[in-house]
């Protein structure tokens, strides 16, 4: 037997079979699905229900039970201070480095420029 007649008859074959697969899925599909499907245009990105609008009054209120007793003893000394550079001497063994403190942001920035 040719090659190309056996192509053939595989491909005929293979084609008959996917067929035959594909009639008894579908009618699996549509004896299975007993209730319409309804479509609509709504973009489900975006929310149905409307959202509350509220008065300024109301959203420092919620801002003041978020942050409870922490806003009334908080206060600017618990912000860290920034590193005060100074012409000071780093390098000597009498010399001090200078004040303040160094963020995680200024670390990070400072690596990533390398």
């Amino acid at each position: 037997m040719k090659l190309d007649i056996l192509r053939k008859i595989i491909r005929e074959e293979v084609k008959g079979a996917i067929q035959d697969e594909l009639k008894e899925i579908l009618l699996e599909a549509v004896k299975a699905n007993k209730q319409p499907i309804q479509e609509s245009n709504v973009n489900p990105m975006v929310p149905t229900s409307p959202i509350p609008t509220k008065t300024k009054e109301q959203i420092r209120e919620s801002y003041k039970n978020i942050l409870g007793e922490t806003a009334t003893s908080f206060n600017s000394s618990h912000i860290a201070q920034p590193l005060r550079v100074t012409h000071a001497d780093t390098a000597s063994p009498n010399g001090q480095l200078p004040e303040g403190e160094v963020s995680m942001d200024q670390i990070m920035g400072i690596m990533n420029k390398a």
